[in-house]
């Protein structure tokens, strides 16, 4: 996924109210811009942190400017929780990740289950159709980990409920987590910070729920899926023994 236009760099001056953030551009102007992540971006936005912003074609748009990017360790890390969908999509689509790969038509944001939405649906002639979930991934606390979700997530929990049931019903499911950062060895559960997603998540792998995950290649010009990662914990092992 390339960027249509260069992104700005810029210090942040500050996160507030979720879903903004001021930001001094290195040209010396102080905008507002849309913070499009949900989560706490533990270690992403310490005020004066490098950032870079995509700023809107619509004149209508109310915000002018979105946060992308932010450096941490030395590393790009890519913030957009709206972008995963796509850069997987892409991937899928290009035939870089073999554990999906072949099936004839994609679909995204399909309605299954108790008022949810699929985030990919995968269907091809004589297998069972493939329901992606697909997690955006960007806390790093140690030094090789990367590590999800960095808060609370019930409605992530019940996700993983439904993959199963979907499975229970015939059909395949994947859980898609997508480490937006190149830092990384592996991914861990951050079983602190939400015991019940790990849980859950435990209880989805005996469900048949398949775990897959990648991390990226990002640039200030682009974000591309790059490679494989383990699950740690014991869980890419149940996974890679089916």
């Amino acid at each position: 996924m390339r960027f249509p236009d260069p992104l700005l760099p810029g210090r942040l001056i500050r996160r507030y109210k979720r879903f903004l953030a001021d930001v001094a551009l290195d040209g010396g102007e102080t905008v507002v811009a849309h913070c499009p992540n949900p989560g706490s971006m533990l270690g992403l936005a310490e005020p004066g942190t490098e950032v870079w912003l995509s700023q809107a074609t619509n004149p209508a748009r109310k915000l002018k400017y979105t946060w992308e990017l932010t450096t941490a360790n030395g590393h790009l890390v890519g913030i957009n929780t709206a972008r995963p969908n796509l850069l997987v999509t892409e991937a899928i689509e290009a035939g870089r990740v073999s554990e999906i790969a072949g099936y004839a038509e994609l679909r995204r944001e399909v309605r299954y289950g108790r008022n949810s939405r699929i985030d990919l649906l995968l269907n091809g002639p004589g297998r069972p159709a493939c329901y992606v979930e697909v997690k955006n991934v960007h806390m790093k606390r140690g030094p090789e980990a990367a590590e999800f979700p960095d808060s609370v997530t019930t409605r992530g929990a019940k996700h993983l409920v439904e993959l199963g049931d979907m499975v229970e019903a015939g059909h395949r499911a994947v859980m898609f987590f997508l480490v937006q950062r190149a830092d990384c060895t592996r991914l861990e559960i951050a079983a602190d910070i939400d015991p019940a997603y790990d849980q859950g998540l435990r209880e989805a792998i005996a469900r048949g729920v398949e775990v897959v995950c990648y991390s990226c290649h990002i640039t200030p010009e682009a974000i591309e899926v790059d490679r494989r990662l383990p699950v740690a914990t014991g869980v890419d092992e149940r996974v890679q023994a089916r």
